[in-house]
């Protein structure tokens, strides 16, 4: 079954801008998300298997499902729901060979060649594009993309596209109207004293944004 987003809201509990990522991570699901990434970048194998593990059990007991950053392997020992890929990381294919045909893959790109050739792999269930705006939730982050980038991309898109990239509550009806079937948000939450509140929030605008159809093509 092709793969969808629950909800327009993509939340990432990222460790590096959270003190406990799994309080983060709980926080974000109280507030009503259904789809989660875990991102812990510079944690050793073993840290994120925990980490992981953890965050599992988190969603699970909110009926939502996680993604794991970067590593397939911890995706699949802990049973998350997939895991996001970015360009320095495994093929998708490869991915693929260790999570087996039902799990989801995401992949990360940053310009149109990337998008091309992310969506010739034939190996991925819904492509991540971005900055859209200027972000500080990667160390060196590609240039921004902004909105008319997401309608260059959408038409060249039949997979589920996610906006990633200084994506706020002020900025987040705009990208929507581009054209995207979510919207990936990191600050917007870890950065608040109430994260489960700003989910609530997103979620809410989300939900109400007006979504103009868009040019997708056939997927077959």
């Amino acid at each position: 079954m092709p793969f969808t987003f629950p909800d327009a809201l993509y939340p990432i509990a990222d460790a590096a801008d959270a003190r406990d990522v799994l309080a983060l991570a709980a926080a974000i699901l109280a507030g009503g998300a259904r789809f989660l990434q875990l991102r812990a970048k510079d944690a050793s194998t073993g840290e994120l298997l925990r980490l992981a593990r953890a965050a599992k059990a988190l969603t699970d007991g909110a009926g939502a499902r996680l993604i794991v950053n970067d590593r397939a392997d911890v995706a699949r020992l802990v049973d998350a729901a997939g895991v996001h890929l970015g360009q320095d990381d495994l093929p998708p294919a490869a991915a693929r060979a260790i999570l087996g045909p039902e799990k989801v893959i995401g992949f990360s790109t940053h310009n149109l060649d990337q998008v091309d050739a992310a969506l010739h792999t034939g190996a991925i269930d819904y492509l991540a594009f971005g900055p859209i705006f200027a972000t500080a939730s990667k160390r060196n982050p590609d240039p921004p993309q902004g909105c008319d980038a997401v309608r260059i991309v959408r038409p060249r898109c039949a997979l589920p596209l996610v906006a990633i990239g200084g994506i706020d509550g002020a900025n987040l009806h705009d990208v929507l109207a581009a054209g995207v079937d979510a919207v990936a948000v990191i600050g917007a939450i870890a950065s608040t004293p109430d994260p489960a509140r700003a989910t609530r929030a997103l979620l809410t605008a989300v939900r109400s944004a007006p979504r103009p159809p868009t040019a997708r093509p056939s997927s077959a």
